[in-house]
Parts: structure tokens; C-alpha cells; sequence
């Protein structure tokens, strides 16, 4: 096993309780992915297993030895990181950038070699910014940015990438090449963790889901286990349906009316639109739902 969470808490000073007696274990080719609303405390819970921060209770375990007590180098060899937000301080071309993911690699006062870089140049191929390499990474977008710390974790080579929010500064057709990359990261033996605003990911790399609630509880399973209407639409406070695409090949999440807005629209409904053919409530709703 790659990563054991054994009943983890965390809260910050003089604040409540962001997670509690938190348990998962995570190993070679699996996906995790971590939902949550804004403020729940996903990004916070990421930072604890990357041994950011120190949790109040419990142990993570690391191929069976404790996080806590293992040097930073030995860490950075097994978990590559990729956080949510990077600010670029100094002007590294993208490819220097993407190189000093090999650090854990490179022995002390020790220049990246050759094999460092071919390997920083094909990361950068696999998130296609290959043509970025020269430029200034101070220069670049804030969804290029995202790709190169992607190429980055990539060229690290860890056992175990976690990543906070990836596809959050990405455009809409980034955003599904970045998805299909973490599949293929964990088709190729890979254990990944993400945290994500959006379940339809969470759908699509068809893993481990973990729903961390209002409560500070996380809820894991199989997507299909744990992802149901009933479970988004409490998590999210709105009313959501799953509902498979064939064209798409999986199911999508779309937002439904309440049931007090169908009771309303039903009734406006019976007033003008009787002839139709739609005789009650529960065909309403669902024509609703079929036509979104």
C-alpha cells in the first residue's frame, strides 16, 4: 500500500473542526478524487497527507512507515505535489522550471544531466506545452502555469501525485486533456489524489470518490457507490440529477428544479398546457429532467 489515513483531525487555531477521524488508503493505479463545497476544507486535507501541515490526531503511513518521522527528500521521492496556486518569482524558462521537479533525484550541489532534462522535455510533451519551453515562466497564462506544475509533478516521478484543484485555471478543452491525463498517469501505475469543484471529473476517472461533508466527515467509495442524486443534492444544497449520455459514454450531473418549483410550475402548467398530454406530477418532473 502506497498511502494509509489512519482516523486523522485536523482543526485550525481557535477554530472548528475542518476533518475528523479521517480513513483511506490509496495504492499503485488507483484515483482518488476529493469533493467538497467551497470552504470545506479539501485543499486542507490535502496539505495534511502531503505533510504540510500537522494533524491534530492519527497517522498517515508512507509504504507502511510513518509520515511524520521521514526525511523531506525521502517524502518527495514517493509524493509529487501540484498546489493550487504557484506565484512565479523568478523568470526560469518553462523547461528549467519543469526540470527542478528531478530535485529529489540530483544529488546535493549537483547539476540536472541530460536524462534530467530529456525527461523534463517529455513531460512537457505529455501536457502539450512543448513549444513553451523557451519562454519565461513568469510570461506565461495562468492555465499554462497550471500545465507546467502538472509537467513538473510528471517529471518528479513519485509514486503517489496529489493534486489541489487542477483544472482550476484551465480552459474547457484543457480541463478534459487534463482529466484523461490523470487516468493515463494512473493507467501507468501512478496512485493519484485530486481535489475537485467539479463531480463530472470525479465521473469520468470512474475511481475513489470522497465526499467531505459540512460535518468534517469523508464519506469513500466507488463513484457509483457515492455519488447518487440524493448525496449531491444534499452536498451541494441544490437539486441535482446523474443521468447517462451515450454520446459522452458516462453519466453527467445536471441541476433539476425543487420539488416546490415543480409543484408551482405544475400548477401554471395544468393551467395552459392540459391538452399536451402530461397528466401528473411525476411525468412533469421527469420530462423536465429528460429535456435538460
Amino acid at each position: 500500500m502506497i498511502m494509509e489515513v489512519q482516523n486523522l483531525s485536523f482543526h485550525y487555531h481557535n477554530s472548528r473542526t475542518i476533518f475528523d477521524d479521517v480513513n483511506f488508503s490509496i495504492d499503485k493505479g488507483e484515483v482518488m478524487s476529493i469533493i467538497g463545497t467551497n470552504g470545506a476544507g479539501k485543499s486542507t486535507l490535502l496539505n495534511c497527507i502531503a505533510n504540510l501541515y500537522r494533524p491534530d490526531s492519527g497517522q498517515i503511513l508512507l509504504e507502511g512507515k510513518p509520515i511524520s518521522g521521514m526525511h523531506l527528500g525521502d517524502v518527495a521521492k514517493v509524493i509529487g505535489y501540484v498546489p493550487q496556486n504557484h506565484n512565479a518569482v523568478y523568470a526560469f524558462t518553462v523547461l528549467e522550471f519543469v526540470v527542478m521537479g528531478r530535485t529529489p533525484h540530483i544529488g546535493f550541489l549537483t547539476s540536472p544531466k541530460k536524462k534530467d532534462y530529456d525527461i523534463a522535455e517529455d513531460a512537457l510533451k505529455k501536457m502539450h506545452i512543448y513549444h513553451l519551453k523557451d519562454k519565461a515562466y513568469t510570461e506565461i497564462s495562468g492555465g499554462e502555469r497550471q500545465l507546467a506544475l502538472i509537467a513538473r509533478v510528471i517529471a518528479q516521478q513519485p509514486k503517489l501525485i496529489m493534486l489541489d484543484e487542477p483544472t482550476s485555471h484551465l480552459d474547457f478543452g484543457n480541463q478534459f486533456r487534463a482529466v484523461c491525463l490523470i487516468k493515463e498517469l494512473s493507467e501507468m501505475g501512478f496512485a493519484v489524489i485530486m481535489t475537485t469543484h467539479m463531480p463530472d471529473h470525479a465521473i469520468i476517472l470512474d475511481g475513489k470518490v470522497a465526499i467531505l461533508d459540512k460535518h468534517g466527515h469523508l464519506h469513500v467509495g466507488s463513484a457509483e457507490e457515492t455519488m447518487t442524486d440524493k448525496s449531491l443534492s444534499d452536498l451541494y444544497g441544490i437539486n441535482i440529477k446523474t443521468r447517462f449520455v451515450e454520446e459522452a459514454g458516462h453519466k453527467i450531473c445536471v441541476t433539476c428544479p425543487s420539488d416546490e418549483e415543480v409543484e408551482y410550475n405544475f400548477d401554471l402548467y395544468q393551467k395552459f398546457e392540459v391538452e399536451e398530454g402530461i397528466l401528473n406530477k411525476e411525468d412533469y418532473q421527469w420530462s423536465i429532467t429528460e429535456n435538460i
